[in-house]
């Protein structure tokens, strides 16, 4: 899809299209002219240029998944950056740190808010074409249905991302604005936050009725699918559907009102919401299009690719194989592959919607490089917190000890002392960890060694060029190389990531060509599972919600058999035991399960930023301090670099504002009616 968005963006002589994004706005001059309209749109090839600037849009600062140069929301109390701690420099697109960024330092102006101007040009460049496309002589009807059918899908997209970060938005008439009006005579009020969802909603349902069913092929892989567009629906539904928007009644809900007063965000519960979000979900499942991806069980293997760890016996999950358990499945291969680069978008069953691998020099090639540590020529900057270290866990379902312990959560129990020896390591105990780790990571589940480069860890770096800086175990203790340093090159907290790293990947040479491509996860099926599972944990009744496309209505409710059809799913391929009775009975313990589930699963994947507002969590998990290991402490300190502190570098605080995103000054100057959200400035 993105050769077929960014092949055709140049202008034809004689007919303009667009000459800049700078000029953008007046683009409108050219349509007074009906004949100039007509040689558009009734030629294939120059509105197959217009459809594909329309996309152009989705990338940069529209990533869903990415590097932090354009946006920082992969990054919340779970991952972190360092490498921009310096001095800010607001002309610098890459200039905004991560403690910036948690303190809701960032303003107005800065470029990390370019999302607004990005969208509404997409969303204007995908209207005009809906408008006119039908008057095409050289496609078939039903070409001209798909192509406004993408059309309609990247418009309503764009709205949903601008409703994620901002808040409720101006929803434009469908036929556009026309720009060469004053400003006075097309300034459009922000619609309410449930009138925003229930737009996108529509326009995705109108979507998938001429959309291809999916997945698409490898030449079209980033093309929406009706699955796409039903799992946008679903998404949006259930950020409606959650307590920031369902039922808020705030002060800073009080003060989120248009222009004439009216609050955005409902102050009214309504639960038929939930059951809305859980129905949209089930549409998606219905589909039978898309599977969690499993790596099926390894006998031998190498270091890089080892012999499957098998789960501890469960007596339910590990007697059954896929889908019913895990008997026949590598758990830990099956989380690894779905993010590294071994995979192709178009090979994972359970990508819904992707940008390929075309994210500019922010993609997560780029944050792959900022995880590779220094041997590799990697940045050494991107980590964890110990917060979310604590959250995977142990590979027989249990709490790890000492969870949570410094922030006055957890069970009072104390973290575990000692290291494995060389031993334990040629016995086979504490697989796959090699010698000297501490056994804090000793235990655990598989996704927690598909995710987290601890202390200790081994990184592969195959493409490496000498075969002496491969199969290297890293530790970042201070004085090492990986440890803490006078430069930026270290890890905060002594935790990395190893998500979305392949046992090939190096930065050698600086050369990002060294790093296996990989494809954006920017929706995936687990989401929609869990999606599914959340919304009905919130029913107290029972509702009957018909189906996308009307062809059948859903009995929704909170039904055990129909959570666990969410939620298992997720355990089994992560190979982590089931809950017990006891917490499916309960609505809040399974509501705490879940959360815990999300970050998980979804970490580093843009999803835990915005978890938390939409569940009104952020003013306490972000306000949290940030733990992790000691780095000031040295390998002879070792014991000390295991006992958690509070990372000075890494500060944090939450404030009212950064429920939402501020509204550039240009923006509000430009549309009277538009108002700021609560806590930030009108006026440069």
């Amino acid at each position: 899809m993105m050769k077929y968005i960014y092949k055709l963006l140049f202008i034809f002589s004689g007919i303009v299209i667009i000459s800049s994004c700078s000029d953008y706005l007046e683009s409108d001059q050219y349509f007074k002219d009906r004949k100039t309209i007509e040689s558009t749109f009734e030629n294939k090839q120059f509105s197959e240029e217009w459809l594909a600037y329309a996309y152009s849009f989705l990338t940069n600062e529209n990533a869903d998944v990415c590097s932090k140069g354009y946006t920082p929301h992969c990054f919340a109390d779970d991952m972190y950056y360092g490498d921009r701690d310096g001095n800010y420099d607001s002309d610098n697109i890459n200039s905004l740190s991560y403690n910036k960024f948690k303190l809701g330092e960032y303003t107005e102006n800065d470029d990390y808010n370019g999302n607004w101007a990005r969208c509404y040009k997409g969303i204007r460049q995908a209207s005009i074409f809906i408008q006119n496309i039908d008057m095409n002589k050289e496609m078939t009807p039903e070409l001209i249905r798909e192509y406004k059918a993408q059309a309609r899908f990247v418009r309503a997209y764009y709205y949903w991302l601008l409703l994620r970060k901002y808040g409720p938005v101006p929803l434009l008439p469908d036929e556009g604005i026309d720009y060469t009006e004053s400003y006075d005579d097309i300034a459009i009020p922000r619609s309410s936050y449930e009138e925003c969802a229930e737009f996108i909603s529509n326009e995705m349902a109108l979507a998938a009725k001429d959309l291809p069913l999916g997945p698409q092929d490898a030449e079209n892989v980033a093309r929406p699918t009706r699955g796409a567009a039903l799992a946008t629906r679903a998404i949006a539904l259930l950020y409606a559907a959650s307590p920031l928007m369902n039922g808020n009644t705030s002060d800073y809900a009080q003060k989120l009102v248009d222009d004439k007063g009216r609050q955005l965000l409902s102050p009214e519960y309504n639960e038929e919401k939930w059951a809305k979000a859980a129905a949209a979900a089930r549409d998606v499942m219905e589909l039978g299009v898309y599977q969690l991806y499993v790596a099926h069980l390894r006998t031998s293997g190498s270091s890089a690719y080892p012999a499957t760890i098998v789960p501890p016996v469960d007596g339910n999950f590990s007697e059954k194989d896929w889908p019913e358990g895990w008997k026949d499945i590598d758990p830990f291969e099956s989380y690894r592959s779905e993010f590294n680069g071994t995979l192709t978008a178009a090979e994972n069953p359970e990508l819904i919607f992707t940008r390929g691998q075309n994210q500019s020099g922010e993609g997560i090639n780029t944050m792959v490089a900022h995880q590779l540590p220094r041997i590799a020529s990697g940045w050494n900057t991107h980590g964890i917190t110990q917060k979310q270290c604590d959250a995977y866990y142990m590979n027989n379902g249990t709490d790890c000890p000492g969870k949570d312990r410094e922030i006055g959560r957890g069970d009072g129990s104390s973290r575990v002392g000692g290291y494995t020896t060389e031993e334990d390591i040629s016995k086979g105990r504490y697989r796959p960890l090699g010698a000297n780790v501490s056994l804090q990571y000793a235990n655990r589940e598989p996704r927690f060694y598909a995710s987290v480069a601890f202390s200790g860890s081994v990184w592969h770096l195959l493409n490496e060029s000498q075969d002496r800086n491969r199969e290297e175990q890293v530790f970042y203790y201070r004085g090492n190389g990986n440890g803490y340093t006078n430069t930026m090159f270290w890890l905060r907290t002594g935790i990395g990531v190893m998500k979305f790293v392949h046992p090939n990947d190096t930065y050698e040479g600086g050369d990002i060509n060294k790093i296996v491509p990989k494809a954006e996860p920017a929706i995936r099926y687990a989401d929609i599972l869990l999606i599914y599972a959340e919304a009905l944990n919130e029913l107290d009744q029972s509702y009957a919600i018909p189906s996308w496309d009307g062809s059948k209505t859903y009995t929704i409710s909170r039904d055990i058999n129909e959570l666990k059809r969410g939620i298992q799913p997720i355990r089994i391929r992560a190979g982590v035991p089931d809950y017990s009775a006891s917490v499916y009975a309960n609505k809040n313990e399974f509501r705490e399960k879940l959360k815990r589930e999300r970050q998980i699963e979804l970490m580093g994947e843009g999803k835990r930023y915005y978890d938390l507002r939409r569940w009104k969590d952020a003013e306490i998990e972000e306000a949290l301090p940030i733990y992790g290991c000691n780095p000031l402490m040295t390998e002879d300190q070792k014991d000390l670099f295991y006992t958690p502190v509070e990372e000075w570098s890494l500060p944090t605080t939450f404030a009212q504002k950064m429920w939402f995103w501020p509204i550039r000054h240009d923006e509000l100057k430009h549309n009277k009616r538009l108002t700021q959200n609560p806590g930030w400035t009108y006026y440069d």
